[in-house]
């Protein structure tokens, strides 16, 4: 994305767009960065792309939506945290990123929602539902 910030920037320009949704993020360095050695130049590199994400929304009024993936907290087990994941891409994502929502599977089709970093907004939870109509309500 940052080699074609110009491009992307001139599409939002020229049309009307609300959302650029970015899918796992930080599988797009898993290819070029492998291994504690280079984890410096991977954080360098995506912090670089979450500055552009930045600017792509601040000057095109865009709202951007990362994905990322979590992993296994190896502390975790050592305290009484009831799900010990943590997001991947450490405090680069976390510093760059306004609000912060985990999402995880409840029972059945349910899924539950979960603020747990916001400027403006309470830690909160909401449920909702996965179903062939789409989503809707949690039960």
């Amino acid at each position: 994305i940052n080699a074609e910030y110009g491009e992307i920037g001139a599409k939002f320009h020229d049309d009307h767009f609300a959302l650029l949704v970015v899918d796992s993020i930080t599988a797009l360095f898993r290819v070029d960065y492998s291994g504690r050695g280079e984890l410096s130049v991977r954080q360098q590199n995506l912090g670089r792309l979450m500055n552009s994400l930045t600017k792509i929304a601040e000057e095109y009024n865009v709202c951007v939506l990362i994905t990322n993936q979590v992993m296994s907290d190896p502390s975790g087990g050592m305290s009484f945290v009831v799900d010990p994941k943590k997001p991947i891409g450490g405090h680069v994502i976390a510093h760059a990123s306004t609000t912060r929502l985990s999402l995880r599977k409840g029972r059945g089709n349910e899924r539950i929602a979960k603020i747990f970093d916001s400027p403006n907004l309470p830690e909160s939870e909401a449920t909702y539902a996965l179903t062939d109509a789409g989503v809707g309500d949690g039960d």
